[in-house]
């Protein structure tokens, strides 16, 4: 049986939810951020993007681009209670809905609740019963599989809806840029750019070990996309496999004690957050940001775990002093996060677990 998937993804989100709220600043380019020298733009509105703005973009690089544009401070309780009513509306059609964040999901309507044969009329009368509802438009793709609806509901925002059939798929495919396929980032492009790989067409001329070779086990994956395979089912349950916090200082800190000072606060923070998920991990990684934008990393997976605030400030403690030369170096943001790989090391609640949204940089 051919699979029915449809991806939704909401235009927008979060400035559309501020225009439509404040009457004031439809039509005007607004961010969801703090627009102060550390901020970082959170969401854009499509007026924003016409200047080239774009999330976690410097809120002061962002008021360079556009002057006028209106800095709007994040509301999360509103974004998820929003949320909350589109995946209502999901539900309405299929239980296998896969949330990839508030504002987009996958939904497999192979066999739905209103038994209707035609997975694009689902997605009209879902994309008509959210703007009903929120007063918000959503773009839809619709496919044989994920990765085909998630690059479907892309072609035609705002409030687009495109569909891909296996008829189509493979010259669809063909004429696809090379940085549109799952998986491929700036440095991978740049790397297929120099193998000669600018499109899906150029990408069907390497075998599946010709991939692997040059890309590691990833290669596989972009072989099968290329052929317009994706055997990943929609996955309704969702497993949180990390959690964090992290802060940016609103000016550059060196000094040990301003250092330890922050990681208590951080290191508070994320334990509040697990406590409230019941979340349970054993691995901690230190992240911090020097005032050149440089990022490193430092991990440790311990045999217990991490239960208490003592225990994460302890533990974040000996990998900050595993920094070479931490004292010497002025930086700009601190975040510690709890990551385990496999979900049997994690310890849930019997209740369904709701997605949320941190706001980071």
């Amino acid at each position: 049986m051919i699979r029915k998937i449809i991806h939704i993804d909401m235009d927008a989100f979060y400035a559309s939810i501020e225009q439509r709220d404040n009457p004031e600043y439809r039509g005007k380019p607004v961010a969801v951020g703090y627009g102060g020298k550390r901020g970082v733009v959170a969401a854009a509105s499509y007026e924003a993007r016409q200047y080239g703005i774009h999330s976690a973009m410097a809120s002061v690089t962002a008021l360079r681009k556009c002057p006028y544009l209106i800095f709007v401070m994040p509301r999360f309780e509103v974004y998820k209670a929003v949320s909350n009513q589109i995946m209502q509306i999901f539900r309405e059609y299929t239980d296998k809905v896969e949330p990839l964040s508030l504002d987009e999901a996958f939904l497999d309507v192979t066999e739905n609740k209103k038994e209707i044969e035609i997975a694009t009329q689902i997605a009209k009368e879902i994309k008509q019963k959210i703007h009903h509802q929120t007063r918000l438009t959503a773009s839809a793709g619709v496919s044989y599989n994920k990765f085909l609806a998630k690059i479907a509901s892309d072609f035609n925002k705002p409030n687009g809806l495109y569909v891909i059939t296996p008829e189509k798929a493979e010259k669809f495919l063909e004429k696809l840029a090379i940085e549109k396929f799952f998986g491929v980032g700036k440095v991978t492009a740049q790397r297929m750019h120099e193998l000669g790989i600018k499109n899906g067409s150029d990408l069907k001329q390497h075998t599946e070990m010709e991939l692997i070779h040059q890309f590691g086990k990833v290669g596989s994956m972009y072989y099968q996309f290329a052929h317009g395979i994706d055997e990943r089912d929609v996955e309704s349950e969702y497993v949180r496999k990390s959690l964090g916090a992290e802060e940016t200082f609103a000016e550059d800190i060196y000094e040990m004690v301003d250092l330890l000072r922050a990681l208590d606060e951080i290191a508070r923070e994320v334990h509040r957050r697990a406590d409230k998920r019941s979340f349970l991990a054993k691995t901690l990684t230190l992240k911090i940001k020097y005032a050149d934008f440089t990022v490193i990393t430092r991990s440790k997976t311990v045999d217990y775990y991490l239960r208490t605030f003592d225990q994460l400030f302890e533990l974040g403690k000996e990998l900050l002093l595993q920094v070479d030369d931490i004292e010497n170096r002025k930086i700009r943001l601190m975040g510690l996060t709890l990551k385990n790989a496999e979900s049997d090391q994690m310890i849930l609640t019997n209740q369904p677990i709701q997605l949320t949204f941190e706001f980071k940089e």
